[in-house]
């Protein structure tokens, strides 16, 4: 028996107590609530003024006020919004959102605009919102274009792979000065970090600190699973990292969101057992059906072992700080039970 398999059955105190504080973070980080889409106000002590916030194209959004109704445009920033607790009122495929990230719950009455990457702009101007947050991790599209002729669109860096971790704090950062919300901001991310120094100590302890990992999701493509790999610099990569593991994916993955894509005879050379398999699905999984009766899969010594994780439906891989900290405590769980 390895080292990491004579360890894994210490530490039950340790992550069960981390678990709670997770949860106990996921809370406070405004995870759960139901409160009506209500124009928010900002925060006591927050600038009433005029407030400049510069986005990742380097332009200046020049807004009179904090934004107090902010229509969002994809799920991570929808989702850290509502963490921040700012006035969130329209959202990019309401019930897609529901389904894929379950971080947190979206307020009663946020209206759903149409679908990602081609929204109603009809349906974001009726709803006279003071900004439009939109996902800039593939740039400027001709969309963002015609939406800033009605509403100052803020463009989030989203996604960058050289440094997701940074690029993360930025845009809640930015979110938060937009809204006037900049004290849960910092307090948001401060849970964070403390969230996952929490889940480094405890599966340290159980022995896993360096474990190798693997990340993918995917889907059918006809009778063939096709499968996407989180590659170094991906958020749940960096996720992983700063919970102190490795990640045994060593193919470059793209620029924006470290993903790049195999089949199954991509995975045949991964031979140690103790590499931990996590993945995401939240709605066909193909890993349990499909891969199930591929001999190379069922091969795999970490597949044979059980090393394996299907992360809970609504686990959002591209999320704000919330879908971090429940990224976090299902991997801690995984490797400190």
């Amino acid at each position: 028996m390895s080292d990491h398999s004579r360890h894994r059955q210490r530490s039950r105190r340790t992550a069960a107590l981390l678990g709670a504080v997770l949860a106990i973070a996921l809370i406070a980080a405004g995870c759960g609530t139901t409160e009506k889409a209500a124009e928010s106000a900002p925060e006591k002590g927050a600038p009433a003024g005029p407030v400049t916030v510069t986005d990742s194209r380097g332009k200046e959004i020049k807004l009179d006020k904090p934004a107090t109704r902010v229509v969002a445009l994809e799920w991570g920033e929808a989702e850290s919004l509502v963490s921040l607790g700012a006035g969130l009122v329209g959202v990019a495929d309401k019930k897609g959102f529901a389904t894929w990230d379950k971080a947190v719950t979206l307020p009663t009455d946020v209206k759903d605009v149409g679908i990602r990457g081609e929204p109603s702009i009809d349906s974001i101007v009726a709803l006279q919102p003071d900004l439009v947050v939109a996902n800039g991790a593939d740039g400027a599209t001709p969309m963002v274009t015609q939406i800033e002729k009605y509403v100052p669109v803020l463009l989030t860096n989203g996604a960058d792979s050289s440094d997701d971790w940074k690029r993360l704090q930025t845009d809640v950062q930015m979110m938060a000065t937009a809204t006037g919300t900049e004290a849960k901001g910092n307090e948001l991310l401060q849970q964070m970090d403390t969230a996952l120094a929490e889940g480094k100590t405890a599966i340290a302890e159980a022995g896993n600190g360096g474990r190798p990992f693997l990340m993918a999701d995917g889907w059918k493509e006809g009778s063939t699973v096709a499968i996407r790999m989180f590659a170094e610099g991906s958020e749940v990569s960096v996720i992983g990292e700063r919970l102190g593991l490795v990640n045994a994916w060593k193919e470059k993955g793209d620029k924006a969101w470290g993903l790049g894509q195999t089949d199954v005879e991509g995975l045949s050379g991964y031979k140690d057992p103790e590499i931990h398999f996590f993945y995401s699905a939240s709605e066909d999984d193909v890993f349990a059906d499909g891969l199930d009766t591929s001999k190379i899969w069922t091969g795999l010594p970490f597949v044979q072992e059980g090393n394996l994780t299907h992360f809970t439906p609504g686990t959002w891989t591209f999320g704000g700080p919330a879908s971090v900290m429940r990224i976090a405590e299902q991997m801690t769980a995984a490797l400190t039970a």
